[in-house]
């Protein structure tokens, strides 16, 4: 645009006087308004002079006008700007020097906007030609005539193949009160734009570093603050920017707070700081403070950059804890050892006098010593296995034995508000393992369950032998078809909440204090069960405990099925109808098809309202109910009182994962209780045994079939 318009500036003003008619014009004017009286007065002598005077004082007046005008152009040529005066209608009246070499050394020709050339014409032609600059010069150069606005800027790009240059375009009318023109002019900002791109790229640098990068000035106010800080504290930059970085970042009256006060006041700092979150939570950061100066060596801002090393601490920690367990172990060995020299005469000991005192007051006490004695060699034994970790060793392990131990170590050691209970309903099948691992991972478990029950509770530890078939072993991405020993440990505890059940596996992940917990509990036990090609299933309820189910391969042994499928094969239905009620779609689905397909007709029901609707419609055709206890809108105890309602003699079979349950299940009358999870024998057997309880009063005729 601006280089397109060349011209003379004033042309008006650089024409030269004609002396010779400025005389003659000033005579006849005398004459006109003064002859008859300067003929009376004056002689014609008197008359030559009075003209010559008029024609000094004429001279001296031209004079100084020219001279100010050749400075007016002198001024207005010497200007870096480029400037060019237009009428209201666009019509160049002057350009200067400025705007004249740039239109040369860009081959623009004088005519394109010299004198008499309208400037409007030739912005509106460039905005034809597609520029979108040129279409808003012309608009706000139009208003600024048509004084509309006092002032119209516009910066635009002008580059060539030699460089890349910026202007400013500016439009102000010629004078404010009337419409006579307006003074346009192109200001180069060509070293402005350079510098604000070179403070982007440095910017954009700065927001690509790992660490927070902040500055403030002198009162502690924000003043940047990088995608880094962003990334590390939470607040965005136009949520931070012009805060107070104290207030920000320190909890309030913390003793943090006041040693930052402390150290701001010093030209350097480095070290670790306490800091907070935009949500609150507490990190650790390795910060360094700079004070910058400006040219004259005042204190001018605060540089602070910080490195987020809370995971570092943490693993410093974790390093630390397990070297002080190390240790521990170690001197654990040598006190087991000096313990077992102590022990090993007073066992000795006890037999021979036993031996010799064979019944009275003396020979209880000596039956107590020697108990005590025994019990003092196993907690020895314990502790030995645990610190000398002979891992890899595998052989026969009898779980039962495992789960004795640990209940016995659980029961010593946990508060008395823990009440341990164990059971195992026939003698386990023997598994290939690690026992000093499988130790652990029923500690870990252990422990975890204690400590979800600051206030007591109860701790259960069960051991059962369990053929897997493949309906059942396909709920479980690690399950294969084939007899496993399952190993339950559960509790009474305050729950896990289902938001993070999933991540309870993950290593480091926590939900105990930095102090409290190291976060690789269960990502070990994990780690154990699958390398025994096991594998766990997990059942909570908040508020009412937490149950795990580790599944572990059964080795090899005479007394084990190879068939998966037992030769007699499970109780078949008979067309008796089940009313399935289960808000987990994959349960429903799994579980209507294993009664389907063993002589079963199923209504389904995904939640306790849709199931009481069901059987109000077909209570006569209802032989039994099967709900999951714990369901949203309404639970299994709710739908069992409402199903009893409707009818008091139906029976009901409630489903959950969490063993206490059984205790509410067994208030309601013909309920019977179904562990989570179960096979489908385990299913169907207990269908069958509640379809052989009391009958209904109004059962259909199939449902009393004796070959239930």
């Amino acid at each position: 645009m601006a280089s397109t318009t060349t011209g003379n500036l004033l042309p008006s003003i650089e024409e030269p006087i004609d002396l010779g008619h400025t005389l003659a014009a000033a005579e006849a004017e005398l004459q006109t308004r003064f002859g008859r009286h300067l003929n009376a007065a004056i002689d014609p002598a008197s008359t030559a002079f009075l003209l010559q005077q008029v024609q000094e004082v004429l001279l001296r007046s031209e004079t100084a006008q020219r001279q100010a005008a050749e400075f007016q152009v002198a001024i207005f040529n010497a200007l870096p700007t480029h400037v060019a005066l237009i009428d209201p209608g666009g019509r160049v009246l002057a350009v200067n020097e400025a705007w004249r070499r740039f239109a040369t050394a860009n081959g623009l020709p004088d005519a394109g906007a010299g004198l008499g050339s309208n400037y409007l014409e030739t912005t509106d032609r460039a905005a034809r030609d597609g520029s979108a600059e040129a279409r808003a010069a012309a608009q706000g150069i139009r208003q600024v005539l048509a004084g509309e606005l006092k002032e119209f800027t516009l910066e635009y790009p002008c580059h060539s193949p030699a460089a890349k240059r910026w202007f400013q375009l500016m439009a102000t009318p010629l004078q404010e009160s009337r419409r006579e023109g307006a003074v346009v002019m192109h200001i180069e900002v060509t070293q402005r734009k350079l510098a604000e791109e070179q403070i982007r790229e440095q910017a954009a640098l700065l927001d690509q570093a790992q660490d927070a990068i902040t500055a403030c000035d002198l009162e502690h106010r924000i003043t940047y603050w990088n995608h880094g800080a962003e990334r590390l504290y939470g607040w965005t930059a136009a949520e931070a920017v012009g805060r107070n970085a104290l207030e920000l970042l320190f909890k309030a009256g913390g003793s943090e707070l006041a040693e930052a006060r402390r150290v701001l006041g010093q030209p350097d700092w480095n070290g670790e700081v306490r800091q907070v979150t935009k949500t609150g939570k507490e990190i650790i950061v390795q910060s360094r403070w700079t004070r910058v100066r400006d040219g004259k060596g005042e204190p001018k801002s605060m540089l602070l950059i910080g490195t987020d090393v809370t995971e570092r601490k943490r693993l410093q920690a974790q390093f630390l804890r397990a070297q002080r367990l190390e240790s521990i172990g170690s001197l654990a060995s040598g006190i087991a050892h000096d313990l077992n020299n102590i022990l090993a005469p007073m066992l000795m000991s006890v037999n021979l006098l036993q031996e010799v005192i064979t019944d009275g007051p003396n020979a209880k006490l000596l039956d107590t010593l020697r108990f005590s004695a025994q019990r003092g060699a196993e907690m020895v034994k314990q502790i030995l296995s645990f610190t000398r970790g002979q891992e890899g060793l595998r052989g026969p392990v009898n779980l039962k034995q495992v789960v004795n131990e640990v209940a016995k170590i659980a029961r010593e050691t946990f508060p008395k508000t823990i009440q341990v209970h164990t059971s195992s309903r026939k003698e386990p099948w023997p598994i290939e393992a690690d026992s000093t691992q499988i130790h652990q991972v029923l500690m870990n478990l252990c422990v975890n369950a204690r400590d979800a029950m600051p206030n007591g509770g109860r701790l259960r530890l069960e051991v059962e032998n369990l053929l897997l078939d493949e309906s059942h072993a396909g709920r479980h991405r690690e399950g294969r078809p084939g007899p496993y020993v399952v190993v339950t440990v559960g509790d009474t505890g305050t729950g896990i909440p289902p938001e993070i059940l999933d991540q309870i596996f993950d290593p480091f992940f926590s939900t105990k204090g930095l102090e409290q917990g190291t976060g690789l509990g269960l990502s070990t036990v994990l780690g154990i069960v699958k390398g025994h090609l096991g594998f766990i299933h997990t059942y909570s309820e908040v508020g009412k405990g937490t149950c795990f189910k580790i599944y572990l391969p059964a080795a090899a042994a005479p007394d084990i099925p190879r068939a998966v499928a037992r030769p007699t094969g499970p109780p078949l239905g008979h067309g008796e109808r089940v009313l399935l009620v289960d808000d987990e779609q994959a349960v429903l689905e799994i579980t209507r098809a294993i009664l389907i397909k063993y002589g079963y007709e199923v209504f389904s029901a995904s939640d306790g309202s849709e199931a009481l609707t069901l059987f109000a419609q077909h209570k006569d055709e209802i032989d039994l109910v099967l709900t999951d206890f714990m369901m949203p809108f309404l639970d299994g105890p709710a739908t069992i009182r409402a199903l009893q309602n409707i009818d008091p003699d139906v029976r009901i079979i409630t489903a959950s994962g969490l063993q206490e349950n059984e205790a509410v299940s067994q208030q309601f009358r013909h309920v019977t209780f179904l562990s989570k999870p179960f096979t489908p024998e385990k299913l169907l057997t207990t269908i069958a045994a509640a379809l052989k309880g009391p009958t209904k009063t109004t059962s259909s005729a199939h449902a009393e079939d004796p070959g239930h």
